[in-house]
């Protein structure tokens, strides 16, 4: 049943189904996969920009709150008097209002007026470097940014932030070695507002955000960009900020569910983001999951590369959503299986139908019906089908046609040179002996001096016609003969230049010119040398006797196919000439005996019917081809197989 059309066409249909589903789901997963992919880079891109918002927001917010403070004639008056404890009481009171973790006065020669830690004494000069306060002092402008502050200045601001500051390294899969086993610098916020008096530069009102351990910032960018969005109990949204390649503030949660603090990000990122300065937006594993992020460069004041702002996206959220469309690919994949099937089902019977009738039309022919009956034609390919095979059958019954009447005309010229072959030689042997004695006695005649010069001119004239009935006869003789053949390995193209040796002389007596193309590599052949030259010879005499001096006679050899049987190779001769051609009418009639187109006197018409006969008893033929006035073609195939006759 496997082998019936309608199990192949089911099959066929099925297959393709398979193929186009395997495809569209190979193509399908990929185009989903990169369009996933892009749309969550895309999104996550911009909300890294969100993120970059809301950091700079808090920059911003912690400048304008100094920078309206230096307004504050309360706090000139403050100033001018020196009361530190007033000035300590209103820093740690625009502190409070803001959330600065740190704020301070410092002079100009570096010396701390107030600042709101416990430990503030004013005007005792201290050894920290206040890296906020001198690059204002030094550049006489107000800053704003990411400051990092040692651990020695967040003693001296407070206790409490140089514990807040200090984080524990824990080890990290892919993150790049360090020989820290902790980090005990602050990375924070930080402004300075120069202070002047009478436009002279006195001093440096300074406040800022300690941002280890503190999660305000990325708390707010989970709530603000990702507005708490969940998938499957699990906060989809992650954000961190990072000093150098640390997670100093993160909402990323460990599997032990702490924010993961202390935790480092990957060598590739680090490389990428911090010491080329570029940003990151891919696929990553972020501590316990798959997250699709973007991470991108944290500048301190002086433009130095000091830490990294990350956002990322659960990437399981995508992923949900690439087998649920796959889910649909492979259901719309069976359901074309279960479709094509059907449709195999229907087209098949469609089919076979007709089909089945070019398959009993087709036992008809094998049987010799070349007239079955293959039922109505269908508009379908099928149809088309049916169309070419009744064309077939036509071509066939044309074609049989055909061999039936050269068949009959080779048989009726078979028998036509078989019968005047043997009237030939009979003939030929009756009239040989009494021509041989008047040729004789006509010579005998002609020795005498008695005769006079008027009877001499008349034997003459008997001798001279005597003569040319003994070549007639002659010819008669070797056309009945049918001499055997005498076959031995011959190289054609020397055969060949041989025979054109002998006319060539001719050739030029008459003013012609003879060419000879011979072909490369062509195989030995074994023929009777000598009645094939005899051939070449007859031919290409009758080429001199048809052109006009300055015309051309070619002589090319070659492999060539049979006429009659396509599938049978042999060597061509095809002597070629430029002369006056053949009338259609006498293309037929060429190679019977006693025809020809010469003359009286000047052929027998037996040349070629010999030629014929030769060449037919060697296996093969000669195919004529001419147009009058243009010349004619004679072409002798001889086949290379089995093809002489002993």
């Amino acid at each position: 049943m496997f082998y019936s059309t309608r199990s192949k066409l089911i099959i066929s249909f099925l297959g393709v189904s398979i193929l186009v589903g395997i495809i569209s789901l190979f193509v399908g997963i990929q185009l989903l996969y990169k369009t996933v992919l892009n749309e969550a880079k895309t999104r996550i891109r911009l909300d890294l920009n969100a993120a970059r918002e809301i950091y700079l927001s808090h920059i911003n917010t912690i400048h304008t709150a100094l920078s309206i403070a230096t307004f504050d004639g309360e706090l000139h008056s403050y100033l001018d008097s020196k009361q530190t404890g007033k000035l300590k009481q209103k820093l740690r009171s625009i502190s409070q209002q803001i959330g600065m973790d740190f704020a301070g006065i410092v002079m100009e020669n570096g010396e701390i007026l107030c600042r709101t830690g416990p430990d503030a004494t004013p005007g005792v000069s201290q050894q920290v470097q206040n890296p906020v306060a001198n690059y204002v002092l030094k550049h006489g402008t107000a800053v704003s940014g990411t400051v990092i502050l040692k651990k020695e200045f967040l003693i001296a601001e407070g206790p409490e932030l140089a514990a807040q500051a200090r984080i524990e390294l824990l080890p990290t899969p892919m993150a790049a070695p360090r020989m820290e086993k902790e980090e005990t610098s602050g990375m924070s916020l930080a402004s300075g507002i120069p202070l002047y008096e009478n436009g002279e530069l006195f001093g440096v009102l300074y406040g800022g955000i300690l941002l280890n351990r503190n999660n305000e910032i990325v708390d707010t960018v989970r709530e603000t960009v990702f507005q708490d969005e969940t998938f499957k109990g699990r906060v989809i949204g992650t954000a961190t900020i990072f000093f150098k390649d640390l997670r100093i503030s993160t909402n990323v949660i460990t599997p032990e569910g702490e924010r993961a603090i202390g935790t480092r990000v990957s060598r590739e990122v680090r490389d990428r983001v911090l010491i080329d300065g570029k940003r990151w937006t891919d696929r990553a594993f972020v501590v316990s999951d798959w997250y699709i992020t973007a991470y991108e460069p944290i500048l301190d004041i002086y433009g130095q590369r000091v830490g990294i702002l990350y956002v990322g996206v659960l990437e399981a959220k995508y992923a949900d959503v690439r087998r649920n469309v796959l889910s649909v690919f492979i259901f719309i994949t069976f359901a074309g299986m279960i479709i094509a099937i059907g449709l195999g089902y229907i087209m098949a019977n469609k089919i076979t139908r007709p089909v089945r009738q070019l398959i009993q039309a087709s036992n008809e022919v094998s049987r010799g019906n070349l007239k079955p009956d293959i039922g109505p034609i269908s508009k379908n390919e099928t149809g088309v089908l049916q169309k070419t095979f009744s064309e077939m059958l036509s071509h066939l019954r044309e074609r049989d046609r055909l061999q039936k009447v050269e068949s009959e005309d080779k048989l009726l010229l078979s028998e036509k040179l078989s019968s005047i072959g043997r009237l030939a030689a009979g003939v030929a042997h009756e009239i040989n002996n009494p021509l041989t004695g008047v040729l004789t006695f006509t010579h005998m005649l002609l020795r005498r001096s008695d005769i006079n010069e008027e009877v001499r001119s008349d034997l003459k004239t008997i001798a001279q016609e005597t003569g040319r009935v003994r070549k007639i006869v002659k010819g008669l003789l070797d056309f009945a003969r049918q001499t055997k053949l005498d076959p031995e390995t011959t190289d054609i193209n020397w055969l060949v230049e041989s025979t054109i040796a002998l006319v060539k002389n001719e050739a030029l007596v008459n003013g012609l010119n003879l060419e000879f193309n011979p072909a490369e590599e062509l195989p030995v052949h074994t023929v009777d040398r000598s009645q094939l030259q005899s051939v070449l010879l007859n031919i290409m005499i009758n080429a001199f006797d048809t052109t006009k001096p300055g015309g051309n006679v070619t002589v090319t050899t070659g492999l060539g196919i049979s006429a009659s049987k396509t599938e049978q190779k042999g060597i061509e001769i095809a002597i070629s000439d430029s002369g006056y051609g053949i009338l259609p009418e006498h293309l037929d009639k060429l190679f019977d005996p006693f025809f020809t187109t010469k003359d009286v006197g000047n052929g027998t018409g037996l040349g070629l019917a010999v030629s014929y006969g030769i060449i037919e008893r060697h296996g093969g033929t000669i195919r004529v081809q001419s147009k009058v006035g243009k010349g004619s073609t004679f072409t002798i195939w001889l086949p290379l197989e089995g093809q002489c006759e002993k």
